[in-house]
């Protein structure tokens, strides 16, 4: 079964949502107010879009996390659903149940890698499988729930998702699982996810990318013996590299922090302002 990704909604009008949530931090105007604006056109999608752009490149990443997205997400394994779920912060899953689903005559969907194709290895998992699949519906038809005898079945056998999830986590996910060190799997998923926000709001869309990509952190920081073994490396420079260029600007001149430095990180006040008058 073919991996599958399909866009079922995303917050209505999401430029305007986030714009207004940006807004809202820096304005002394109202949310009400600030909508009135973007509904008569005295704000425009150009300002706004303008504005957002700008606000990303600080960082404050908050507002991002009021516009969500609802993906289905099919024909994927077991072994890519145990990595999907670490990712617990901003996102909802609700997943096909091996406890609830019987397949029927032991027949279930599974992957077969493209590496084990190419090892000529695909018949013979096609085969221990179907040894599976027999023994499995042989245990059910003896009465044993499904719930037990799904512990027969491999990280190969495909399952299903709906998730929901808001644009700050998708944005880590795409960080994390677009990167070539990312599993094959993952990283099919995160770019069809990517192509789905892609055709209704690029806009966004296009923040989405490896973290290396030139609109997020901009380097790898991965091991450099990774960077060096990526097919995009040499393009995107190593956090290494980029601390041994600035080592050698500074020529190893650091001057450690003084006490006057941490009395002002730590909002201390001298001696004489804290004198009494």
């Amino acid at each position: 079964m073919p991996i599958q990704v399909t866009l079922i909604s995303h917050s209505p009008d999401p430029m305007r949502s986030l714009y207004m949530a940006y807004r809202v931090c820096y304005s002394e105007l109202t949310p009400q107010q600030v909508l009135k604006r973007t509904q008569d056109e005295r704000i425009t999608q150009d300002q706004m879009r303008g504005f957002i752009e700008e606000r990303l490149k600080t960082g404050h990443a908050s507002p991002l996390e009021q516009i969500y997205f609802e993906f289905g997400i099919s024909g994927v394994s077991r072994a890519f659903s145990h990595q999907f779920v670490r990712h617990r912060v901003g996102i909802s899953f609700e997943q096909q149940s091996q406890r609830y689903v019987t397949y029927k005559e032991g027949e279930f969907p599974y992957t077969v890698p493209a590496t084990v194709q190419k090892a000529g290895m695909g018949d013979k998992m096609a085969a221990l499988f179907g040894q599976v699949g027999d023994l499995y519906e042989e245990m059910v038809a003896a009465g044993v729930p499904a719930e037990d005898a799904r512990f027969l079945l491999p990280n190969a056998t495909n399952t299903n998702f709906k998730i929901t999830v808001n644009f700050q986590s998708l944005l880590h996910i795409c960080d994390l699982r677009l990167c070539t060190r990312a599993q094959w799997e993952f990283r099919k998923v995160a770019a069809l996810m990517r192509s789905e926000v892609m055709k209704v709001v690029p806009e966004l869309g296009r923040y989405l990318q490896p973290k290396c990509g030139e609109l997020r952190m901009g380097y790898c920081d991965e091991s450099e013996k990774d960077w060096e073994a990526c097919p995009i490396g040499r393009v995107r420079p190593h956090k290494d590299v980029l601390f041994r260029i600035y080592d050698s600007y500074r020529k190893g001149e650091l001057a450690p922090l003084r006490e006057q430095d941490w009395a002002t990180i730590e909002e201390k006040e001298s001696a004489e302002a804290s004198e009494p008058f």
